[in-house]
């Protein structure tokens, strides 16, 4: 008999997440979860549990009527960056361009950050990012992906992928890293030699020192072309490292149909994709990342149209987009803003945020739902039912969080 560590007992409601829930989300009552170290024993009614299962001694956590869910897995990130662009943000909700803006003298966007990030130590970058982690670790979140691409030269764009390991090293969330050279172009290169230092010195670099595990690339209007994008991949590929892509964001120039042809993993942002492409995108397996938050905070002109790509069969994920263009770190809130603004149900925008979003980080085979064998990576919310996340607006703290087996957030008695 497997010999259980853990049982989270007095569950309102357990979402699986599994696939194959008429509900979509497995949603269960009066069962308990089993735990056997870092893995997921059983999830089943106290008298099933006790039958095939060893419970001498097995710490009991109280779920107090809450909610029990796969913790969420934030699977676009840009988490780490060096102070903030509060200033560009406050004039921008005012209705001022970026062309007003800059005249004020206030930087703006991707390259002003990349200046800033030039300024901090490895250190530095750390701790503030380190801050933002616990925060999302408090709303449920035990995975999270983090890009680089605030660099734009080899020494920056390496030490960020580099903070992302002292990451991994230092706190409970897990670090999927991303090498994302291709975000922008500097100041002070042409864009020849910009893609010939991420294609023959980044990519080489950082796929020999196994910095990161995926290569992504901004393909869209005014930022990389479908040809740039393309050789950027692939040279990526060449060197072990799977295909991620930004694209649609703001224009139409192809970058859908290229993620389709090179089998992406994920692709993101979304906003202008043609409806012609979604067969493309489910048939070659791609995930697509949707983000509302962001759409709310630039206050995009054309929110994404999930309802539709979902209604064609395509895998859809949830994510922050965590930046300093839109500073969220709550995956409920995403859930609300999903619910209300893409007209995803309750239970889509959950999954969306936990089993989806593990396949666009191509780990659900362990992580992004319950099951026996998968890893116990679990959040406990105070709802009595999961309807409540979507529901309850502005709220979103978890009760308990157990990453991997192992609790490392508890609210007490706060909540």
């Amino acid at each position: 008999m497997t010999k259980i560590t853990t049982l989270i007992e007095n569950a309102g409601q357990i979402l699986t997440c599994a696939p194959g829930a008429d509900d979509l989300v497995g949603a269960r009552t009066d069962c308990l979860v089993a735990l056997a170290g870092d893995k997921i024993a059983a999830i089943g009614t106290r008298d099933e549990i006790a039958a095939a299962h060893d419970l001498g001694g097995a710490q009991r956590l109280d779920a107090k009527g809450g909610l029990v869910m796969p913790g969420f897995v934030d699977c676009h990130t840009h988490l780490v960056f060096h102070k903030s662009r509060v200033e560009e943000y406050a004039q921008k909700v005012q209705g001022r361009s970026a062309a007003e803006i800059k005249a004020m003298g206030i930087p703006t966007g991707i390259t002003a950050t990349a200046k800033m990030m030039r300024e901090a130590s490895h250190d530095d970058l750390a701790t503030s990012a380190a801050e933002r982690l616990a925060q999302m670790l408090s709303f449920g979140t035990t995975t999270v992906e983090s890009k680089s691409g605030y660099g734009l030269n080899t020494a920056t764009e390496i030490k960020m992928l580099e903070v992302n390991a002292m990451l991994a090293e230092r706190q409970p969330i897990e670090i999927v890293s991303t090498f994302l050279g291709a975000h922008e172009f500097p100041d002070d290169k042409t864009r020849d030699a910009y893609i010939a230092e991420i294609i023959d010195v980044m990519i080489p670099e950082v796929a020999r020192r196994g910095l990161a595990e995926f290569n992504d690339v901004y393909c869209d209007d005014g930022y990389y072309t479908v040809e740039e994008s393309r050789k950027i991949l692939q040279a990526g590929l060449d060197h072990g490292l799977k295909v991620k892509i930004h694209t649609d964001a703001y224009s139409h120039i192809g970058g859908s149909t290229l993620a389709a042809e090179m089998k992406a993993v994920s692709a993101d942002h979304m906003n202008y994709t043609d409806p012609s492409e979604y067969a493309q995108l489910r048939e070659a397996g791609v995930v697509c990342v949707v983000m509302p938050a962001l759409d709310f905070a630039v206050g995009h002109s054309r929110p994404f149209d999930a309802r539709a790509l979902m209604d064609a069969g395509v895998t859809v994920a949830l994510a922050t987009d965590m930046c300093p263009g839109c500073w969220l770190e709550s995956m409920p809130f995403v859930v609300q803003l999903a619910c209300r603004l893409y007209k995803f149900s309750p239970a889509e925008a959950i999954l969306a945020g936990t089993r989806h979003a593990a396949m666009s980080i191509d780990r659900a085979d362990r992580i992004g739902s319950l099951a026996p064998g998968k890893q116990a990576d679990i959040a406990i919310f105070p709802y009595a039912r999961y309807e409540d996340m979507a529901y309850r607006l502005g709220r979103g703290r978890a009760r308990m969080v157990l990453k991997a087996g192992e609790v490392v957030f508890d609210a007490g008695d706060t909540l």
